[in-house]
């Protein structure tokens, strides 16, 4: 008995270009074809939708909670499944849970829940982020100084082993507290490397880039700023074409003016792509929180610490999508490949996601005209109906 379905009544976008009076055909939890809608064979199952679009599933590479769990509180396969579960409706269908710098014991805690979410095959996990604690203390943001600390020879070997375990493994590590000879070997063992939380100047940035670094970390933030003597690592960034970076779309990490700057610069093929930082907030109403000891509020949009510091994000996908596309006024195409088929590339993975063609797995988000999440499917299985 065939388990194909077809989905119609709603534009569809590729990843490239709009399909009108189409139905996007979903098989063995792969995209299958896009047909012309009277065209379809008459024993299909037809799911039909009510105008909108269906567009890719959104990818978040740095997630650090979500439905009022955050990972370092306690890393399990129940916590990252409810940080997951928590962002399907807002269109992310596949996500990095993040780490932010902790003790070496929660560390190799989230390591090994990373690595049992992977075998359990955690609806929405593909991998992990370990975000320092190979950081800067002056570029620390929330991040506790008391638990920054130099890379040791064990650290390097827990995250090459894990490598092995784990669909994705990315580290955002400070490029001046890292020796070359270990970042080189962090990415040949197939470790995504992030420059971040870093006050590295431009060829040090540039140094860590070639010896096989691939991304920097929410561009602007806690980083070296672009001067006219000293690029820093935000000039590393726009000027190299191997560089990708996330970046924080909700009007308060990065001005609206630098962000349009910036995707302006960039030179390529890497590209600036939507990550939100969320914590534990998104899919709650709760108001405050806590992170290594010390307390986070919530109030107008912002997540901070008590001096001020903004701590992560208050942010989900689909509204960093409708920020970029009526804020900084990009095309909406655009701003989906930068949700969707940017970041897959960013962490190696747009030859399966990102986009919605043949043999592509289904993560399919269904938008309204207004740019609100009706329905989720993930593996072509629904996860998330309003």
């Amino acid at each position: 008995m065939s388990t194909a379905y077809a989905l119609t009544g709603a534009e569809i976008f590729d990843g490239e270009n709009w399909h009108a009076d189409s139905a996007l055909i979903i098989d063995g939890g792969v995209v299958k074809n896009i047909a012309a809608a009277s065209a379809l064979p008459g024993n299909i199952r037809k799911v039909e939708l009510k105008g909108g679009m269906l567009v890719p599933g959104f990818i978040d590479v740095q997630v650090n909670g979500g439905g009022g769990v955050l990972l370092n509180d306690g890393p399990s396969v129940e916590a990252i499944r409810t940080i997951c579960d928590a962002h399907f409706a807002f269109g992310t269908t596949a996500l990095l849970p993040t780490l932010i710098t902790d003790t070496p014991e929660i560390t190799a805690a989230a390591l090994t829940a990373g690595k049992a979410a992977a075998q359990e095959k955690v609806a929405g996990f593909i991998g992990l982020h370990i975000e320092g604690p190979h950081l800067s203390v002056t570029h620390k943001g929330t991040h506790d100084p008391k638990l920054i600390r130099p890379m040791d020879d064990a650290d390097l070997v827990a995250l090459i082993e894990a490598v092995q375990e784990l669909p994705v493994l990315l580290t955002t590590i400070a490029p001046e507290t890292v020796p070359i000879d270990k970042i080189r070997a962090l990415a040949d063992a197939g470790v995504i490397v992030s420059l971040g939380h870093s006050g590295a100047s431009y060829e040090v940035a540039m140094a860590a880039k070639d010896a096989g670094a691939t991304m920097a970390t929410h561009l602007f933030n806690a980083m070296s700023q672009l001067g006219h003597r000293t690029p820093g690592m935000v000039g590393a960034v726009l000027q190299s074409g191997e560089l990708s970076a996330g970046l924080i779309a909700d009007g308060f990490h990065v001005d609206k003016a630098s962000m349009a700057i910036a995707l302006r610069a960039k030179r390529g093929p890497a590209k600036i792509f939507l990550v939100t930082d969320a914590m534990s907030t998104i899919g709650t109403d709760i108001t405050s929180f806590t992170l290594n000891g010390r307390k986070i509020t919530r109030a107008g949009g912002r997540l901070t610490l008590e001096d001020g510091t903004l701590a992560g994000a208050d942010l989900d996908m689909i509204s960093a999508v409708r920020f970029v596309h009526r804020e900084l006024g990009l095309p909406l195409d655009e701003a989906l490949r930068m949700a969707s088929l940017y970041p897959a590339q960013s962490i190696r993975i747009d030859h399966h996601y990102g986009r919605l063609t043949a043999d592509y797995v289904a993560n399919i988000v269904h938008l309204d005209d207004k740019l609100d999440v009706n329905h989720v499917w993930i593996d072509g299985d629904s996860h998330y109906a309003r």
